[in-house]
């Protein structure tokens, strides 16, 4: 299959009827503040992530609905309807009042995907609290500078990784009043300084009155990964559930009767706006898994969970695909009618593995941390270009852009041109500021532009393509090269599983393209499979953008949503410092 033909959509493909059918009348009627009257009106006004996620749900008909599945590897499920998790987020929010942690303060989360991430997360949100969820596998030294930086004041952990990785490093989180342990076993816990969730939750009511907070009111703390130096904490508010509301919809596009399976953890952005916030709005049922990939388990969890609507990322596709095709076919999906995938862009292999292997093909979309939610997107009903990130969803201007010296920047109207990715201000789940970074929150606009530091190019039907970072790209003989279409290439090689590209510095032509390749099963390194490599990646490409190095790797670096980290590629390529790698996954 040619990786590069379209897939055409047909009515046959589409097994409900999809909330975005028209794309360009809804475009043109859209409104953020039609979407705002689409959320209940909160008791005293106002707006309130938890309220409009689950309290709302929890008074009305969907109370006994199962809201969570929760799932663990060696023990059983536990089953959460509405009700029940708005009486346990109500709870939690009660503790906090009696610790006297109020509206504004910063509490961290450091939890696998168990159900008390989840609930004091959302009964933060009631009191007002802003959250920061973290990875579990961070070290003791970035689960430390996150709460610093947030001059966080409560820490929401297990015992296991409390012994871990918090009590030798408590002394040095100076602002952290209280330290709430969740017990491993599932019984209690008395660790001298900290206190037992479970004793708190057991003590108080399950009624509470909302902390009054405004669409601008901070809600969410975010950190991104620094190239060098510290991680930006991005900071986010209650109004971002109108975009949350809108993506869920048009991108993800939940129904009512969906069992949905977000696979991000909720130290990613994704998994706390699309692992918590987005599907509850919507009322849906989710899958939350606690295990780490395995390909037999997740396809197990596609069958016998009867999951409808897939969002996961591209590495998780990938590894699927170095699995092999023949572990998918011991399984069925029935019920499973659309995969989305974000994270990093999606090779156009990708793309067909999943029409060939699942029977529908998976849908690349697009964000950032900071835009909050998705704002391009390849939804049900349209057309794909594999390997395009799809069109500007509703109530999203999305334009390439040529920066100038003066900080100014010029829309460029001509198809297929390479520039920088810019959105029009005003979507509700923009970020509100970089934490005490606010110079480089206002190099982050021009005018009524968000500049995301992506480059990319619109193609005549206004699908667009991701290029590569702004600091990704390769400068070789005058050629301007992105590294995610050699990466592409190298993967439509039989071989190959997975890739990665960088420039390397080179006295003649600037640099030159090295690639870096994890190969399948059943395909070892050689001199031979490397020259292979090249002849191949020099057919596709051409002389001027095929790499000129290829090495092999057991497996390549990625952060733990999913990303190449192409600048730790490059630093240990060089001998260079490796810059800020707290995200990067722990065997890499």
């Amino acid at each position: 299959m040619d990786p590069s033909s379209i897939i055409r959509k047909t009515a046959a493909d589409l097994r409900v009827i999809p909330n975005l059918g028209d794309y360009e009348a809804e475009r043109q009627h859209f409104s953020w503040e039609a979407v705002s009257r689409e959320l209940s009106s909160q008791p005293h006004g106002g707006v309130n992530i938890a309220w409009q996620t689950v309290d709302r749900h929890a008074a009305g008909g969907l109370r006994d609905k199962t809201a969570f599945r929760f799932l663990a590897g060696g023990a059983p499920g536990r089953v959460m309807s509405y009700g029940e998790l708005s009486a346990l987020a109500n709870r939690f929010c009660n503790v906090l009042r009696g610790l006297s942690v109020g509206k504004g303060e910063r509490l961290f989360i450091l939890a696998g995907r168990i159900p008390e991430l989840y609930i004091t997360l959302l009964g933060s949100l009631k009191n007002g609290t802003v959250v920061s969820p973290l990875f579990s596998a961070f070290g003791p030294e970035p689960i430390a500078t996150r709460v610093n930086l947030g001059t966080g004041t409560v820490l929401v952990t297990t015992d296991a990784l409390f012994d871990r990785k918090i009590a030798k490093w408590r002394d040095r989180m100076p602002t952290l009043r209280h330290v709430l342990l969740v017990a491993d076993d599932g019984g209690t816990t008395a660790v001298p300084g900290t206190l037992d969730l479970a004793a708190l939750m057991a003590s108080a009511l399950d009624e509470c009155e909302m902390t009054p907070t405004t669409a601008e009111d901070a809600a969410l703390l975010h950190f991104t990964s620094g190239t060098t130096g510290t991680p930006k904490g991005a900071v986010h508010v209650h109004g971002a559930v109108a975009t949350h509301w809108a993506t869920g919809k048009y991108a993800l596009d939940l129904h009512a009767d969906d069992i949905y399976w977000c696979t991000a953890d909720p130290g990613w952005v994704t998994g706390t706006s699309y692992g918590i916030i987005a599907p509850l709005l919507h009322g849906v049922t989710s899958v939350v898994d606690r295990e780490e990939f395995d390909a037999e388990r997740w396809y197990g969890i596609l069958q016998d969970e009867s999951v409808s609507v897939w969002y996961t990322a591209p590495t998780a596709v990938r590894m699927l695909m170095k699995a092999g095709a023949d572990i998918a076919k011991k399984y069925a999906f029935p019920r499973l009618r659309f995969v989305a995938s974000v994270g990093e862009p999606l090779n156009p292999e990708a793309v067909w593995w999943g029409k060939e292997v699942l029977g529908l093909p998976i849908h690349d979309n697009w964000w950032q941390t900071e835009t909050g939610g998705i704002m391009i997107a390849n939804t049900p009903a349209f057309d794909i270009k594999p390997g395009s990130m799809g069109r500007p969803l509703p109530g999203i201007d999305a334009a390439i852009v040529e920066r100038h010296k003066d900080g100014s920047v010029k829309v460029i109207d001509t198809p297929d041109k390479e520039g920088e990715l810019a959105l029009k201000c005003g979507w509700p789940s923009m970020f509100r500021g970089y934490l005490n970074n606010e110079e480089r929150y206002r190099k982050s606009f021009a005018g009524e532009w968000y500049l995301t530091g992506d480059l990319a190019k619109r193609d005549a039907d206004g699908y667009f393509w991701f290029v590569g970072r702004s600091d990704d790209v390769i400068k070789s003989a005058g050629h301007l090269i992105g590294p995610f279409e050699v990466e592409s290439a190298l993967m439509e090689h039989p071989a190959v599983a997975d890739a990665g590209v960088i420039g390397k510095p080179d006295p003649v032509v600037g640099e030159v393209v090295k690639a870096f390749v994890s190969l399948k099963k059943g395909f070892e390194p050689s001199e031979a499979l490397r020259l292979e490599l090249l002849g191949h990646a020099r057919k596709r490409l051409g002389a001027a953008v095929a790499p000129k190095e290829i090495a092999f790797l057991p497996r390549l670096p990625l952060t733990r949503s999913g990303k190449i980290m192409r600048r730790l590629l490059k630093a240990r390529e060089l001998g260079l410092p490796e810059g800020d790698t707290s995200t990067l996954e722990a065997d890499a």
